[in-house]
């Protein structure tokens, strides 16, 4: 049997969500969920596979095309709700994943209530992955609207994070870096830092 294309396989997954799978750190019996989860972009490859998959949402549009995605699953894996109030149960995922979400947040008490809506979800031991956009490398290409919220080079507006910032919020959950910080720079137009950490038991 061929083997199918790899956007058949994987999905538009973020490269570097798939890194992870590549280092073994994802593995079929593990539960995922997906904070901030969007149509399902993230998560084509671990639906194909067997995972046990959630994911929240607060765009009813975009749950109801994940659900009709992940039809053999029951619908309640998939609710319309904020990262900050979701409903699953505490320490029940193994992996967390909030992927272009937390830049999303409107300023700091937003963004914190987000990012522990999310990391409550996760059991100790477990594995967090997010990317958001940050500060790192176009310090004097964004322009601030209120306190780190800026505005971005393409234009858009997103609450900002930098390194300094997320090593002191690593050390504050109780985590552990998986991987050393890594920041892309898209060139005129953002910065965008993946953030993996284990949640120390």
């Amino acid at each position: 049997m061929p083997y199918p294309p790899p956007r058949q396989h994987f999905g538009a997954i973020d490269i570097y969500l798939f890194d992870q799978l590549l280092k073994g750190r994802i593995t079929p019996e593990m539960t995922i969920l997906d904070a901030g989860c969007g149509t399902g972009r993230n998560l084509v490859y671990f639906l194909r596979e067997g995972y046990e998959v959630y994911g929240a949402d607060q765009n009813p549009a975009a749950i109801a095309e994940l659900r009709a995605l992940a039809a053999s699953l029951p619908t309640t894996n998939f609710r319309v709700e904020p990262i900050e109030a979701m409903s699953f149960e505490d320490a029940s995922a193994d992996v967390v994943i909030c992927s272009a979400v937390l830049h999303f947040a409107t300023g700091d008490a937003h963004f914190h209530a987000m990012l522990e809506g999310a990391w409550r979800k996760l059991k100790p031991g477990g594995l967090f992955f997010a990317r958001l956009a940050s500060s790192d490398g176009i310090e004097h290409q964004v322009e601030p609207m209120e306190g780190r919220v800026h505005r971005l080079p393409d234009g858009s507006e997103r609450y900002l994070v930098d390194e300094a910032m997320l090593l002191v919020l690593t050390r504050q959950l109780g985590a552990t870096l998986a991987d050393p910080l890594k920041t892309t720079i898209v060139h005129g137009q953002r910065s965008m830092t993946t953030w993996v950490m284990r949640k120390n038991t």
